[in-house]
């Protein structure tokens, strides 16, 4: 009986040890932590700047590495900081989108990284793009056609 007893403490014990052994590896190490997750360009111009910036601080106690980041699209392009981000530090990923593509904006960037709190990250763009202006008959400063 003794030995039933001390046989399930022993697995009790390891079982537990396990458990918080995960709990430290969830807290040490790099964090990515965004100011925002979702960019709104709402509606622009056709062929207007399409760029901007998710800004990130790294609120772990070990460099955040940022491996890749990728456009859920070719019209999508990230451009992340390839050196390791210091704890504490803060840096930003840019994201270029090809606004002469008109129509609704609802674009991802995945990002992956050796951030224990969220090693795939995914963030958003989304608006809409006027459609490509006409290039008709010439116009007066009234807008009405040119004689």
């Amino acid at each position: 009986m003794k030995k039933v007893l001390f046989s399930l403490l022993m697995v009790f014990a390891a079982g537990t040890t396990a458990v918080i052994a995960q709990e430290v590896e969830k807290t040490d190490g790099a964090k990515i932590e965004f100011t925002k997750e979702v960019h709104d360009y709402g509606t622009v111009e056709n062929g207007a700047n399409g760029d901007c910036t998710f800004e990130f601080k790294n609120t772990g106690n070990a460099p955040l590495i940022i491996s890749n980041a990728k456009g859920s699209c070719g019209c999508t392009v990230p451009a992340w900081p390839k050196e390791p981000i210091a704890p504490g530090a803060t840096s930003k990923i840019t994201v270029k989108y090809d606004t002469k593509r008109p129509g609704a904006i609802n674009k991802s960037v995945t990002i992956t990284s050796n951030a224990v709190n969220a090693p795939s990250k995914v963030i958003r763009i989304k608006g809409d793009v006027k459609p490509k202006p006409e290039s008709g008959a010439p116009v007066n400063k009234a807008g009405a056609p040119a004689n």
